[in-house]
């Protein structure tokens, strides 16, 4: 196993528990993780998905070369996310919190697991 292939997999545990903790953030940093007006089954929703996404993403740790679309689609998907909640936030004022919470959250996924992962994925396919 290379060094990068050791941060990869450091990478991909502390953003599959970063997913976990959505919950609890929504909790104590509402400003910086919730909509208004709240929606409680939006809620419910996200939070299930990326909570799925989290232990996912920990089990693709194990061997993250197995798992190079799962890495990819969590790259793609997250600044696909962050860029459209930040031109919400943006256009709203109500919730620019989000500026200084989940937006910059997803795009250092996106950051940290694209430099990281192998790019052998986006041309074999």
């Amino acid at each position: 196993m290379d060094e990068r292939d050791r941060y990869l997999r450091i990478a991909l545990i502390l953003v599959g528990i970063a997913f976990l903790l959505i919950y609890p953030l929504t909790q104590v940093w509402p400003s910086g993780w919730l909509w208004q007006p709240r929606q409680h089954e939006y809620e419910q929703m996200i939070i299930g998905v990326y909570a799925t996404l989290g232990v996912f993403l920990l089990l693709a740790s194990k061997q993250p070369e197995a798992h190079l679309s799962l890495i990819w689609f969590t790259v793609i998907s997250s600044a696909v996310h962050g860029l459209i909640m930040a031109v919400h936030a943006v256009i709203d004022p109500v919730e620019q919190g989000h500026l200084l919470g989940d937006v910059p959250a997803l795009f250092l996924v996106a950051i940290v697991l694209g430099f990281l992962a192998p790019r052998k994925v986006l041309s074999s396919t």
